[in-house]
């Protein structure tokens, strides 16, 4: 009877640890936002997890105007944010070091939000996660699927 006691109380301090070692929780004041796809928050770089978006200096084209649209995906990012209170579930870490998470405001994604608005790009490298709301945004010709533009992976190999 007291095994069983001890082996739950370890199950659940186990389980708690993990909660809380992979669940970050900011305020907005403590966020930086680096680009379309990163963030840091408590001096930590958080990569959203999944999603690929435009490098800030990318440019696309739309009806021969060239649009800086890695600087519009962090725009979109930080507007999106705004003072809201930003909470990210970690997922892992990735070669460079970086957090990889998915992050949320208001309990919505902030991926799923970049990627339906056309300006990140489902990571099928990665994840398959997003595929739906990347249809979703070229059928609509939302964000950069109305421009002419390089994906951000063969960009990032070109440049």
């Amino acid at each position: 009877m007291f095994s069983n006691k001890i082996k739950v109380f370890l199950l659940t301090s186990i389980c708690l640890i993990f909660f809380f070692v992979t669940y970050l929780d900011v305020k907005s004041s403590e966020i930086k936002v680096v680009d379309g796809d990163t963030i840091h928050l408590n001096n930590e770089k958080i990569r959203f997890s999944g999603i690929d978006t435009p490098e800030i200096k990318q440019i696309c084209n739309k009806n021969n105007e060239i649009i800086e649209c890695g600087i519009q995906a962090k725009q979109l990012l930080i507007k999106k944010i705004g003072k809201n209170k930003v909470k990210c579930v970690k997922e892992g870490v990735d070669r460079y070091k970086r957090i990889l998470a998915e992050c949320f405001v208001n309990n919505q994604s902030l991926s799923k939000y970049l990627v339906r608005e056309g300006y990140a790009f489902a990571y099928r490298k990665y994840s398959t996660k997003y595929i739906l709301d990347e249809d979703y945004a070229k059928k609509n010709k939302k964000g950069m699927w109305a421009m002419t533009f390089e994906y951000p992976w063969d960009y990032r190999r070109n440049n």
